[in-house]
């Protein structure tokens, strides 16, 4: 199944079959089908029943311990890509689409596919048809390898008693992550501030929001009502109550859910004779081992924890000044910590990150966004209509500048609304093949200010971004291992990569060129004040980083029967430089730990070390194509089909290392 990378028309079920894709020329476009909501649980039975008869097919071929392992992984590769055609789509709807009643047909139909696909990965006779064959080259290697290690992560070897257990642990999973992050998702709840309550926050912010009858503001938990109010409102005691509400919205369920899900995967890596989840999940990562993984967060955790009690230091000495108290006075609390900092950045460094949304406009921002990833990777953005789940959607066909061969489609998904997914991601919806020429497809999502971005925005509009051109880029044998289907602990590198678009004055002093009207233009002074910005709070952001990755490991070790996720979560958070805050529920709403980057989450900064070593290989021109096609190849178009490491040899003529990143971290790194 599609995992976020991070945040229709009736059809009857005889005729999805040959009206699945709609075709602008019937020779190449392929784009996402629509449904309607009480057509998706025919839909999801005939699919389910036209992939079982495809695999019946299958495991009946003929097999001996000579099979040509090309013809065996091509057919296999062509039954699932056909299965993804249906399902890639309803992983993406059950998160966006905003008919309520179809996002739930959607999440239902997804609980049948993963039991379905259970099913699928215990089946012996699958097994020893993949098993049985004999690879030519490295890439049939590579899959033939990858898909045994699903087999086996499926429990194939496990007897019938533990099989049958653990299809019953990953369908509880199923749905208890499905109902966690529903309950974040689809939380209706506003909070009542009243406008002295808003004070400090610009006009244009306060227009936007609704009233109710006694003249009071009612925000809810989306990211452009949230963040601003935690940078900007003058109130500490409505910043308090909102963060409060903030991490609570998961509600007390989730608790119980995540809880659950603790217990299941623990359970789950019992089966396999594993101590903990963490070994169990770590098995074909990067990382490879627990061990490896604790030093390396350890070792961040050294350099980062007296970077962390520094700013606090500096932001302390600040408010004291600003507000003309003493020192032993001063006080930054953790729903504080964000709005301090703001005002430390504009007094320190003059940014107002609400005026940079001037410099950024949101359709500027994607219009230049184009641009530069068309100039690097010699590609173009062709916009066409087609059928979307709601109408400010757009598709864009992206195509080869030298060849105009199409080579995959993008959906982009950019403002809020009730019930879509919060944050931002990418859903690599389906995956390309260079052997049937099918061509990949990834859904942009975000929730964006309408106007226009701040710097951080428009970083994470660059970052998505990144991951959608991984996708639409990938030129794979396989459609299996196209685009983002690399190691967990590689998939954000190239994102992270790409931020760095986002930063330079070569690339971000572009932008105003695709200004409708006319905005001003990034010029040297601003990328100084820019780049300081970047640089203050590094302490504080790999802390919290470091935090949030060590707190999933250890809900995931050998005593995750014992712990109980809130306490823990207490113990921690109590430990850094601002403590635990009383009735906050940060578990409750952790996304990432329940929607598949658990023990996972250290892949960010991992990622981040291989990251900021490719991108020395672009030195101090960001814009050269040369480099940007080479890696292209190297890097994008291979997607699954090499194990990362060799990717980055690949792309570097050497072996990566970490000087880079450590040497970001500590504010030392030469740009």
């Amino acid at each position: 199944m599609n995992h976020p990378i991070f945040k229709l028309t009736t059809l009857s079920v005889l005729t999805f079959a040959v009206q699945q894709f709609t075709f602008a020329d019937s020779s190449t476009r392929q784009t996402l089908p629509q449904f309607q909501a009480q057509d998706i649980p025919a839909l999801c039975d005939a699919k389910i029943q036209d992939i079982q008869k495809q695999l019946k097919n299958f495991e009946a071929k003929p097999m001996s311990a000579q099979n040509n392992a090309a013809s065996v992984l091509a057919e296999w590769d062509r039954i699932f890509a056909s299965f993804e055609d249906f399902y890639g789509p309803i992983g993406l709807y059950s998160n966006v689409s905003p008919d309520a009643a179809l996002r739930k047909a959607a999440e239902d139909c997804e609980i049948k596919i993963s039991q379905f696909q259970t099913d699928i990965y215990q089946n012996p006779k699958l097994y020893q048809q993949i098993k049985n064959t004999q690879a030519s080259d490295a890439i049939d290697s590579k899959f033939r390898e990858d898909l045994l290690n699903d087999f086996e992560k499926t429990g194939i070897q496990l007897s019938a008693e533990k099989q049958a257990r653990l299809k019953v642990i990953l369908a509880e999973l199923a749905k208890i992550e499905q109902e966690y992050a529903r309950n974040v998702r689809d939380n209706p709840q506003k909070l009542e501030f009243t406008p002295a309550e808003l004070k400090g926050l610009p006009q244009s912010y306060i227009d936007t929001l609704k009233k109710n009858d006694q003249g009071n503001y009612l925000l809810g938990f989306e990211y452009p009502e949230y963040r601003p109010f935690m940078e900007l409102a003058d109130n500490d005691a409505a910043r308090k109550r909102y963060q409060i509400a903030y991490t609570r919205r998961g509600g007390e369920r989730n608790l119980i859910l995540l809880k659950q899900a603790m217990d299941l995967r623990y359970e789950l890596a019992q089966l396999f004779g594993k101590s903990s989840y963490a070994e169990w999940a770590l098995h074909k990562r990067m990382a490879e081992t627990l061990e490896a993984v604790n030093k390396f967060l350890s070792d961040v955790h050294a350099t980062v924890a007296p970077l962390e009690q520094k700013e606090v230091n500096t932001l302390r000495e600040f408010q004291a000044k600003t507000l003309n108290i003493p020192l032993a006075q001063a006080k930054i609390e953790r729903w504080s910590e964000a709005y301090w900092s703001e005002k430390l950045r504009k007094a320190k460094y003059q940014i107002d990150q609400e005026k940079m949304r001037e410099y950024f406009p949101t359709q500027a921002a994607q219009d230049w966004l184009f641009a530069i990833s068309s100039n690097l990777y010699g590609i173009e953005f062709k916009p066409a209509k087609v059928d979307v789940w709601q109408n400010e959607v757009e598709y864009y066909d992206v195509t080869d500048q030298k060849t105009g061969q199409l080579l995959g489609g993008l959906y982009v998904d950019k403002f809020p609304r009730e019930g879509k997914y919060g944050h931002a991601a990418v859903w690599g919806v389906y995956g390309g093949s260079s052997l049937t020429g099918r061509k990949p497809i990834s859904a942009l999502v975000t929730n964006f200010n309408r106007k226009g971005l701040n710097s951080d925005e428009l970083e994470t509009f660059v970052h998505e971004f990144g991951h959608a051109l991984h996708g639409i880029l990938s030129t794979t044998r396989y459609s299996a291992q196209s685009g983002t289907s690399v190691e967990r602990d590689f998939v954000e590198a190239p994102s992270q990569m790409y931020e760095e678009w986002a930063r330079r004055k070569e690339t971000l002093s572009k932008v105003a060129d695709y200004c409708q009207p006319a905005c001003p233009r990034v010029d040297d002074k601003l990328i100084a004040k820019l780049n300081a910005v970047h640089s203050y709070g590094r302490g504080l952001h790999y802390a919290r980083q470091t935090l949030y990755a060590q707190y999933d490991m250890a809900l995931h070790g050998s005593n995750a029967l014992k712990v109980q996720p809130l306490d823990v979560w207490k113990k921690m958070e109590g430990s850094t430089a601002f403590g635990y805050v009383p009735n906050t529920e940060f578990p409750g709403q952790f996304g990432h730990i329940m929607g598949g980057y658990q023990v996972g989450y250290y892949g960010y900064m991992w990622s981040e070390v291989l990251a900021l070593d490719m991108l020395s290989a672009f030195g101090k021109n960001l814009n050269n194509p040369e480099v940007g096609q080479r890696y292209r190849q190297t890097i994008l178009s291979q997607g699954g089909q090499k194990p990362a490491e060799d990717l980055v040899k690949d792309f570097l003529g050497r072996k990566p290392d970490n000087k880079a990143f450590f040497d970001e971290i500590t504010g030392q790194r030469v740009k």
